[in-house]
């Protein structure tokens, strides 16, 4: 039986101290797994409805416009508890995925089985864990065909172009969990972006705020069909219902 409260490991990072808990739920006596940043509650395993819709939602959407392909590569920005790239490797017909993650200590999470996916994650061969920063790797674009040396997602790969891209990092488009993400939201850097992704390769990511017209706006410039789907999930919590927002767009054929 698991101790009541556990802090399973704290390290410090370059945008502040992480640290990892588990406590016992005092209604069902299932674990709870919580990541802290700081004082900063970031992510909790009571909490993955959105998380999983948005990778379900990107699926969907690459079903139909990259239905003429068989197989799909995908980049998760973002490893946390790892219910994304969970969801994401459930599809069967996801070929491979590269999750990427800026705090070393979070993939070591995973690597050592701290967390409930991370022996999942790290036993299936599809499945890649890169340190690195998203947005830095995001605006990393090919310039005239050629390929930076780094460039791009997947540094085994410099330019390599993907089917979709599944971002869950900062609170919001416009709430950063850290600064080096500012910038990222605009028309210029959503462009570099897409350019690592396929013609109809689909771009999807997850707000804890409702949706914001400014922000589809941007992402229409950018792509087409953009969508901003309210996610609603029971909070036990406060005892009510809680939402996030998915926002898709996919890559012009």
């Amino acid at each position: 039986m698991s101790a009541k409260f556990e802090e399973l490991d704290w390290s410090p990072t370059p945008i502040g101290e992480v640290s990892l808990r588990r406590r016992v739920d005092p209604v069902t006596g299932v674990d709870i797994y919580e990541v802290k940043l700081g004082d900063e509650f970031l992510m909790s395993s009571m909490f993955t409805a959105a998380e999983i819709a948005l990778s379900r939602l990107a699926l969907e959407r690459l079903a139909v416009t990259r239905a003429h392909q068989p197989t799909w590569d995908v980049v998760v920005g973002g490893l946390g508890l790892g219910y994304t790239a969970h969801r994401v490797l459930e599809d069967p017909r996801v070929r491979s995925l590269v999750v990427v993650e800026l705090l070393e200590p979070v993939i070591d999470w995973h690597q050592r089985g701290l967390v409930p996916v991370g022996p999942v994650l790290t036993a299936d061969a599809r499945c890649r864990l890169v340190q690195g920063d998203f947005f830095a790797m995001a605006r990393s674009a090919t310039a005239g065909g050629e390929a930076h040396a780094n460039s791009g997602f997947d540094p085994e790969a410099p330019g390599r172009i993907f089917d979709a891209v599944v971002l869950d990092i900062d609170h919001a488009p416009d709430h950063f969990l850290d600064g080096a993400s500012a910038g990222f939201y605009s028309v210029g850097a959503t462009r570099e972006l897409a350019e690592h992704l396929a013609p109809g390769g689909v771009y999807a990511i997850w707000s804890n705020d409702p949706p914001d017209q400014t922000y589809v706006d941007v992402l229409s410039q950018v792509f087409d069909d953009v969508v901003a789907e309210v996610i609603t999930f029971p909070n036990p919590l406060q005892d009510r219902d809680a939402t996030a927002t998915v926002y898709v767009g996919t890559k012009s054929l």
